[in-house]
């Protein structure tokens, strides 16, 4: 059996220039669990280093959603 390479668990900052906010368009920082837009704040979790973007799935400032 031929075992599969590990898969890295951590997000790369560096594809933070490819990434953009699915609401607002705006520019995303990386935070140790989640992406946060820097325009309007939403916030978008990492899953295994992944960034999971979607709109339903965020939180607003204040636990909104």
């Amino acid at each position: 059996m031929v075992d599969k390479p590990a898969r890295p668990s951590t997000f790369d900052p560096a594809t933070l220039t490819q990434l953009a906010c699915p609401a607002c368009y705006g520019d995303l920082r990386c935070e140790i669990s989640r992406l946060l837009c820097i325009t309007c704040g939403r916030s978008y979790p990492l899953v295994d280093g992944i960034p999971v973007l979607i709109i339903e799935r965020t939180e607003r400032p204040g636990g909104e959603r």
